[in-house]
């Protein structure tokens, strides 16, 4: 199935501008003060208020104090769980966001019922300086099983290529920039870029560049049977592109998203989402000013068989 009704959220305890991510994040604005983790973890809790009043089942970690990890409200980057009862966890761009990858919270999703029959532990690339960040690298076309990857630090080709032969997708690779001051610099993660939904994707087919590359992405997403709703630049700086598609206990979709990702859309792409899915959004703005991510970084889907 291309969507789940479980995610796993971390609850933060000391979320923080992470100079770290920084270095290639261009989403990132330091306005950390003394009552930025308090507004995180109040929006925090709004956004799983919001998940599970739709019947969506969410699955909550609290973080730890030490080590300190600012991005810890971002777990999709080092894990993903998989049908087949696996569960990846990938190497990390920036040290202290390596911390991140605590056996306890593995346990704690098998403690809510599911069953995790292997772990596959790809991190050890982080030794040779490359690096793979899970779903906010790679985008899963789950039913046709196509990868769309961006390649950035973030998302190093080779590995991409080896994830996708290894486990059976198609990978669809390209290059996606953003302005950021004066220059055109690399997307980090390709989930700010772009959503792939049951029978949609909302794309920024403006930031890939190559026009070769650009019109494959374009061709792999109409051969696939999707709707294509595209979005601009503009609103990619605002998160459009980071969403996430989940179902209820009833099998309902929903399309998740911040506020600030709903304010910019048009009424005619709201229109076109609504077709498909109801969509949900909540207020991120503090995490998504300090930390660079949004509503679907926030989000590890949890595909696993039930123990």
């Amino acid at each position: 199935m291309q969507t789940t009704d479980t995610v796993l959220m971390i609850e933060p305890v000391a979320f923080g501008y992470n100079a770290q991510t920084a270095e290639n994040n261009y989403f990132q604005v330091n306005s950390e003060n003394s009552e930025t983790q308090e507004k995180a973890l109040q929006e925090f809790k709004n956004f799983v208020e919001k998940l599970r009043s739709k019947g969506i089942t969410v699955i909550t970690v609290k973080d730890t104090l030490e080590p300190h990890k600012p991005d810890s409200i971002f777990p999709n980057n080092w894990v993903s769980f998989g049908s087949d009862g696996k569960a990846f966890l990938y190497p990390m761009f920036a040290p202290n966001r390596r911390d991140e990858r605590r056996p306890e919270i593995l346990e704690a999703v098998e403690n809510a019922g599911y069953d995790i029959k292997q772990i596959e532990d790809i991190s050890n690339s982080e030794n040779e300086g490359k690096y793979l960040e899970g779903t906010g690298s790679m985008i899963f076309d789950h039913t046709n099983k196509i990868a769309y990857g961006s390649v950035s630090l973030r998302l190093d080709e080779g590995l991409f290529r080896k994830f996708c032969a290894e486990n059976g997708y198609e990978p669809v690779v390209f290059h996606s920039y953003q302005n950021a001051g004066e220059e055109r610099l690399p997307i980090y993660h390709t989930n700010v870029m772009m959503c792939v939904a049951d029978r949609f994707v909302v794309i920024c087919l403006d930031c890939i560049d190559d026009e070769i590359e650009r019109e494959k992405v374009q061709e792999v997403i109409k051969s696939s049977g999707k709707q294509l709703i595209e979005i601009s630049e503009d609103q990619l700086q605002n998160f459009a592109g980071n969403m996430l598609q989940v179902h209820n206990s009833d099998g309902k979709t929903f399309l998740v998203m911040s506020q600030t990702a709903y304010h910019s859309l048009t009424a005619e792409q709201i229109a076109q989402i609504e077709k498909y899915s109801e969509i949900i959004y909540a207020d991120l703005n503090t995490i998504e000013v300090n930390g660079g991510g949004s509503a679907r970084c926030m989000l590890a889907e949890v595909f696993l068989p039930k123990a």
